[in-house]
């Protein structure tokens, strides 16, 4: 739970920097900034700029929007700023205080959700690729799945019905149980690799009961680590990919250089995935 004084902008600063440091990169070699969000408590302005200042940046920054598929979404837009030569390195943060969207008393999302921020910087290589073909899309006729709303008739009486976050987790396990495997195989496929290159599989940290069924369903081998941040920090929508990423990385359950799956996917309903070189 992040505290009043940890906003999304602190908090996508706190990750921005960290990420940099691991780098071992200064703030002024990045070109652009993209934030992953969907509990920025304004209309406007951006977080991303508010980021960027942070660092002492006056670099392109921008938000991306899309829950929890938002992070893997704004790393193929980092990825695609570097392959057109408009940028040669790009920060990319997810970042979302998701406490600030739940109604305490709703005990389908109450449990679940948690608030955090992580990060990753991309930059062009003369090696081999880094970052693999994003595959995303998204199923727009389902979001009543996942969305704030005030209360719906027939809710339980200790509901609010003030605006808050609603979720139908049977929808969304159904949805997911039958998109996310294809998303990850298509990913398989059009980065060119088979599950004896990937050392980690890191999806969207929804629940970890679902992730154990998208896993399953996967018939993945023995030796691919699957990501279980979410048993640790909740479901914090666009930071769990980067988050459980790093978890990976800092508990040296995964190599540097291996490939590892990423795969977003919640509220929208939209999805995204890539492969890329663990840092």
């Amino acid at each position: 739970m992040a505290t009043p004084a940890e906003s999304v902008a602190r908090m996508a600063l706190a990750a921005a920097q960290q990420a940099l440091d691991s780098a071992h990169m200064p703030p002024d070699s990045i070109d652009a900034l993209v934030v992953a969000t969907s509990t920025n408590p304004q209309p406007c302005p951006s977080i991303a700029p508010q980021v960027a200042s942070g660092l002492g940046l006056n670099v392109a920054a921008f938000d991306v929007n899309i829950a929890c598929a938002g992070f893997c979404y704004a790393l193929n837009v980092a990825r695609s700023l570097i392959a057109a030569g408009s940028c040669t390195t790009v920060l990319v943060a997810g970042a979302d205080r998701m406490l600030d969207l739940v109604d305490a008393a709703d005990r389908a999302t109450a449990p679940v959700f948690a608030d955090g921020a992580g990060a990753m910087v991309v930059t062009a290589t003369d090696g081999p690729a880094g970052v693999g073909p994003v595959v995303w899309g998204s199923a727009g006729e389902r979001a009543a799945a996942l969305e704030v709303r005030p209360d719906v008739l027939g809710a339980a009486p200790a509901v609010s019905a003030m605006p808050a976050l609603r979720m139908d987790g049977l929808a969304i396990t159904r949805w997911a149980c039958s998109t996310v495997p294809a998303v990850v195989r298509e990913v398989l496929s059009v980065t060119g690799i088979g599950w004896n290159d990937v050392a980690a599989f890191v999806p969207h940290q929804a629940n970890w009961k679902l992730i154990q069924r998208v896993a399953k369903g996967l018939g993945l081998p023995e030796k691919v680590v699957v990501a279980d941040d979410v048993r640790f920090t909740g479901n914090t929508s666009s930071a769990s990919v980067p988050l459980a990423l790093h978890r990976l990385l800092d508990t040296g359950r995964v190599p540097s250089g291996q490939w590892a799956v990423l795969v977003g996917f919640g509220a929208g309903l939209a999805y995204a995935g890539q492969a890329v070189r663990i840092p």
